[in-house]
Parts: structure tokens; C-alpha cells; sequence
């Protein structure tokens, strides 16, 4: 029975070999790495204790390096169950959900048909192969040795010549005994229509064989060397043995490379594929310079579950980068992406390689862009986002993005990542190089980095030495002003909490209305001071310079405005908190004139029981001020029960 192309590879690709292989054998899993679907065990073809038998998923093929008994999984099964050929085709085919085409003498007839068409090709591209030594072909050797092709790699990738004359292939084949027919339908001559001699489709080409996986020729394409001829580049055309968009240019040795530290290159052309591989990038592939349809990604995945596309540097490579990720999109899995390489402007791989060599090839390929990058970019590159509709259009192209991925985890994933993207890109700007850009009239000068350690004079400091609330309050205060200095774009966020703060110094209510008044359009402006009234920025010069503003860690961490926004909400929020304690020990006191009752009582252990409350951090990296809280709650503590305002007798 034969059975119709595309059968096997189908089957093959549906059910992975370790599964089969699996059923005989016990896997060594410390030598076995599942997630990369290769396997070890001992051998079932012969008695051994050590783990020698390979079994590779991605590849499909197993190897004993003991017995060297090697094959696939429709061999194994042959061979482990003594099972015939199509026995074992229809036990995988059940397995698979496949169903078994019928016996069909007309597949038959196909199959060795072409069969017969693939003898027509190597014998073809065994004349291309012997002609390239011949002396037509001097120009096409010295164009070959000028792109850096030896003779080794000529001969790996069987490059070859077809001669600049009408009936040369033509002859050669006939002469050989094959009929007409078959050199017509294979794609190698052309059949006037008006009945005249077919003549060679390729003349004057410099010639790449093409072959499937299964290493048999298909195709040719031929690069001509007359450089006003019509084509730069000529594939084959659609023959029973070519499909072009189900075609790969070196897909057989590239999947035979592709391994751990062997990415897949998807580059554009042949030249490309050559250069790579002989670069030391072995597993590259082309589509034959068209561009990529979806069988070919699903070949590509089967290859490899992550490619790296070579973007040629230039707007059509981008253009063609970003079709193949439409295309994409609704087939992602967690399983399969891709990763993008964009090349310098003008560049292809082949290019690249000539100017820096594999380091700089190298490199490109070690940064290539993860699909979703791409795709930020290309929805904001060369746009200006200056109003609200504009956003909206934007949230609108990346929601109908998202919307093409139908895995629902890959979906949830790719959504939170634009959300990151989108708040990196939308946050205002600031200058990086230092935390605080005083406005000091081009004198240059600038912050230094804090002490590592604590020095004597902090530690001489009315914060380390001092007993008074006010001093700690009045410092709490020029915190909360130092980080909004340092990260403006949090003013809006905290703009209730600041019209709230009413400052207990002259000099820190300046700043506070300088800033609550600042226009939004200034939040972002790295040189803040220049923006702020005169007695405002001198204020802020004086609070910047203190040592305990300096050393503190929202202050000095300038580009983390997350952590800033934390640290400023606890201050905040201990400031309201000591404030409205101050307020009811206050009204407690005034209070106290009169007897005491319950009332009263509890009105001040709630006072303390709230002062304890607030100085209980809710952030474990915030900074501290420094206060004795213990001391401060005992004191309380210790006036409520020693019932400080019952008058005692003298």
C-alpha cells in the first residue's frame, strides 16, 4: 500500500517517540532533561546497566552509542514488537487520530511517480554540480570565492552551475534516457506553447539544490550572474514534489543541529543560510524568499519551539517581521513563539558576519527581541501620544492584538507585559545622573553618594541627641518634601495628603504651597528648582543638604518612584497619625480641669492604643526616624494609669 505524501511526517510529528519508546524502557531522569525532550535509558536491543540508549523527541530518531541500533519511532515499534511496516503505521495512526487512507492503487502510482521525479532532480543537480568546475563557470567561482565559499562548503551545500544556453541540461537529461515528460514536470524546462522544444528554466544561474527533510531534491534555485537579467534570484516552480509555501531552504540539516546551545536562525535567502551555518550557526533555515505562510511556521515550530526570525535592516525586512507576527499570534503557545533579530540598517546575516564576524553575529542573536516586544513596538513607533484619544487608539490596537491569542494563560501573560511597557513608556522622564539637580546658577555643582557608614557629625545630629517631638516632626516634614523634590510625578498622587500637611515652619510652608501650586507640565522637569519661587528653591536647596535627607533611602534611590510612592504614604500617614494624637491628649488636657470619669479614660488609651498603631510600619524597607516608640507609648501608658489629672492633696 501507498501512502499519500505528508502521511508519515504528519503521523510522526503527532505522536513524540519518547512516548512510544517509553512503554520498553525506564528513563535515567538525572541524566534525561524532559523540557528539552531528550531522554536516556538502557538499551532494549541489548542487556547493559548503564543509561547508553538516546532518545531525542525534537529530532525524532533514537541511538544506542552501546549496540548502535538507531531509527524512528516506526522502526522502533518494527523492531521491539515484530510488527510489518504498515502494522506499525496503523497502530500510530490510531494512536494519533488518524485515520488510514484507503488502498488506493492510484496513490501507488503517485508515489512512484515521484519517485521517479526526485531521480530527475539529483540527476540534475549532479550536472549543475560538475558544470560549476567547468570554464563557463569562471566568473560564477570567482563571484563564489568572493563571498568566502572554499571548496568545502561548495560542495556541503552541492552548489552548482547551469550554463548560459538553452538546451544544455535538456540534452544532458534525454541523453541519459530520461523522457521528456518528467524533465517538463519536474520544473527544469519549459514547454513552449506552441508546441516548440522545451528548453532549460535555469541558464546562466549559479544553483542551490533544494531538499526536503527527508533529503530528497525538490527544487532548484539559481541566482543569475547578468545583472540586467529580469530575476536576480529563480526558484523551481510548483511541482508535485515542490510546494513552495510548504518548503524550506536547509530545513533537513538544521533539524538535525538544532540542539541546546544551537538556536534556529530563520534568515532570508540562501546566501544568508550558508554564511550562518559556516559561521558556526548550524541550525538555519530560509523561505525561499518569500514570505513565511503558516505551514511553514508550523514547520519552523516542529524544528524549533523558538525560533529567531533575521530581520534584514531595512523597512521591508520590518515589514516582513511584522506580517509573520500577525500571523503568529493566533498560533502562540506556551509551548511556541518566537524572538525577533533586528539587523543593522542595510544588513543581512551574511553582511553582518563579513563586517564583524560570528562575535558581532553572535550578539545580535543573544538579543533578540521576545514577539511581544516587537509588537509594542511596532503599535508606538513614529507616534506621538499628546491626548487622551491617541492613548485610547492605542489600548484599542493592543486589546485587538491580545485578542488573537487563544491561549488564555499566554493571553493573560502578554496583557500584564504591555501593561508594563505601557507605564515605562507613559511615566515622565527625569535626569538619572543624580538625584537632585539644585538650581545653582552654572556653578556645576552636584550631589555627592552618602557615607557608607555612619559619620560623628550624624551622629551629632538633633534627630540622634534631641528629646523633642517637635524636632522629629519638623524632620518627618522635610522627608516628605525631600521625596516629592526628588520624585515630582508623585505629586498628583499625594495631592490631597500635601494640602492636608500643614507645615509648623515657615520655611517648609513655602515649599509646600511652591509645590502644590507647581503646573503639572513642570513634574516632570529634571531641574526643578528653576521652576519654583525664589524663596521655594532656596528652602529646597537647604532641606536637600541635611544629613538625614541625603542618606535616606527614597531620596537617594531617585529612579524607583514605586518605592518612593510607599515610603511617602507612611510618612504621610504618620504624620496625620502623631498630629491627631497631639490633638486629643490636647482637648484630654483641657479636660482635665474638671473630675475624671470613664469617658475621659478611654478617650486616652485610645489616643496611645492609635499612637501605637500608626508607628507600627506597614512598609519592612521604609525609613525610620529614629524615635524612642516604645518610650513614647509607655509615657502615655503611665499618665492614664497614674491618673495624672486627679489634683492630689498636698
Amino acid at each position: 500500500m501507498s501512502l499519500p505524501p505528508g502521511f508519515l511526517d504528519e503521523l510522526r510529528n503527532r505522536v513524540s517517540i519518547s512516548s512510544v519508546v517509553g512503554r520498553k524502557v525506564t528513563w535515567d531522569m538525572r541524566k534525561s532533561n524532559q523540557a528539552k525532550g531528550d531522554f536516556w535509558a538502557p538499551c532494549p536491543f541489548h542487556q547493559e546497566k548503564s543509561a547508553s540508549f538516546h532518545v531525542d523527541d525534537r529530532k525524532g530518531f533514537y541511538y544506542c552509542f552501546g549496540c548502535h541500533a538507531k531509527g524512528d519511532t516506526l522502526k522502533f515499534l518494527c523492531e521491539t514488537e515484530n510488527m510489518g511496516f504498515m502494522e506499525a503505521v496503523e497502530v500510530m495512526a490510531r494512536e494519533a487520530g488518524m485515520t488510514m487512507p484507503a488502498r488506493d492503487p492510484r496513490a501507488a502510482e503517485k508515489a512512484d511517480r515521484l519517485s521517479e521525479l526526485a531521480e530527475v532532480m539529483d540527476g540534475a543537480a549532479r550536472f549543475f554540480r560538475a558544470q560549476l568546475n567547468s570554464s563557463a563557470a569562471t566568473a560564477a567561482r570567482e563571484y563564489l570565492r568572493g563571498r568566502g565559499l572554499d571548496a568545502q562548503t561548495l560542495e556541503r551545500f552541492e552548489i552548482g552551475f547551469a550554463p548560459d544556453a538553452r538546451h544544455t541540461l535538456w540534452a544532458h537529461l534525454t541523453g541519459a534516457g530520461v523522457s521528456p515528460d518528467k524533465i517538463v514536470e519536474a520544473g527544469l524546462a519549459i514547454a513552449p506553447d506552441d508546441g516548440g522544444k522545451p528548453y532549460d528554466r535555469f541558464r546562466g544561474r549559479i544553483i542551490f539544490p533544494i531538499r526536503d527533510t527527508r533529503g530528497r531534491c525538490i527544487a532548484f534555485g539559481g541566482r543569475a550572474m547578468d545583472p540586467n537579467a529580469r530575476a536576480k534570484y529563480l526558484n523551481s516552480p510548483e511541482t508535485p514534489l515542490f510546494d513552495k509555501g510548504r518548503s524550506l531552504y536547509n530545513a533537513g540539516p538544521a533539524r538535525a543541529a538544532t540542539g541546546k546551545d544551537t538556536p534556529l536562525i530563520v534568515a532570508e535567502g540562501y546566501m544568508d543560510v550558508i554564511a550562518l551555518v559556516e559561521a558556526g550557526f548550524t541550525a538555519a533555515v530560509a523561505p525561499l524568499g518569500t514570505a513565511i505562510t503558516g505551514d511553514q511556521l508550523r514547520m519552523i515550530w516542529r524544528i524549533s519551539p523558538e525560533p529567531i526570525i533575521a530581520l534584514d535592516g531595512d523597512s521591508a525586512g520590518l515589514r516582513a517581521g511584522y506580517r509573520l507576527m500577525d500571523l503568529a499570534l493566533p498560533l502562540l503557545s506556551p509551548e511556541q513563539s518566537l524572538r525577533f533579530c533586528l539587523l543593522p540598517e542595510k544588513m543581512d546575516p551574511d553582511d553582518v558576519l563579513r563586517a564583524g564576524g560570528t562575535g558581532a553575529m553572535r550578539k545580535l542573536v543573544d538579543g533578540a527581541l521576545p514577539l511581544v516586544q516587537l509588537l509594542w513596538q511596532r503599535e508606538t513607533e513614529a507616534q506621538v501620544f499628546d491626548s487622551p484619544e491617541r492613548r485610547a487608539a492605542l489600548d484599542n490596537r493592543l486589546r485587538g492584538a491580545l485578542d488573537k491569542i487563544a491561549d488564555k494563560s499566554l493571553r493573560s501573560h502578554y496583557a500584564e507585559e504591555l501593561r508594563r511597557l505601557q507605564f515605562a513608556f507613559f511615566k515622565p522622564k527625569r535626569a538619572k545622573q543624580t538625584p537632585w539637580s539644585p538650581s545653582m546658577r552654572g556653578s556645576g555643582k552636584r550631589f555627592e553618594a552618602p557615607p557608607a557608614h555612619a559619620l560623628q557629625a550624624t551622629r551629632a545630629t538633633l534627630l540622634a541627641n534631641g528629646d523633642s517631638a517637635d524636632i522629629a516632626e519638623r524632620m518627618r516634614e522635610e522627608i516628605i518634601l525631600a521625596i516629592l523634590l526628588t520624585h515630582p510625578a508623585l505629586r498628583d498622587m499625594f495631592m490631597t495628603d500635601l494640602e492636608r500637611a500643614e507645615m509648623r515652619t515657615t520655611g517648609h510652608e513655602t515649599l509646600r504651597q511652591a509645590l502644590l501650586a507647581l503646573p503639572q507640565k513642570h513634574l516632570s522637569d529634571h531641574a526643578l528648582p528653576d521652576t519654583l519661587p525664589e524663596a521655594a528653591r532656596l528652602e529646597a536647596e537647604r532641606i536637600m543638604e541635611l544629613g538625614h535627607v541625603r542618606i535616606a533611602p527614597p531620596v537617594r534611590n531617585h529612579d524607583d518612584d514605586e518605592f518612593a510612592r510607599k515610603c511617602l504614604e507612611e510618612e504621610f500617614a504618620k504624620l496625620f497619625s502623631r498630629r491627631g494624637v497631639a490633638v486629643e491628649l490636647r482637648e484630654a488636657t483641657e479636660d482635665m480641669a474638671e473630675l475624671a470619669d470613664e469617658g475621659l479614660t478611654w478617650r486616652l488609651r485610645q489616643a496611645a492604643e492609635s499612637r501605637n498603631r500608626a508607628e507600627r510600619s506597614r512598609l519592612s524597607d521604609s525609613a525610620d526616624l529614629g524615635e524612642d516608640r516604645a518610650a513614647l507609648s509607655g509615657e502615655l501608658q503611665r499618665l492614664i494609669e497614674s491618673e495624672v489629672w486627679v489634683k492630689r492633696k498636698k
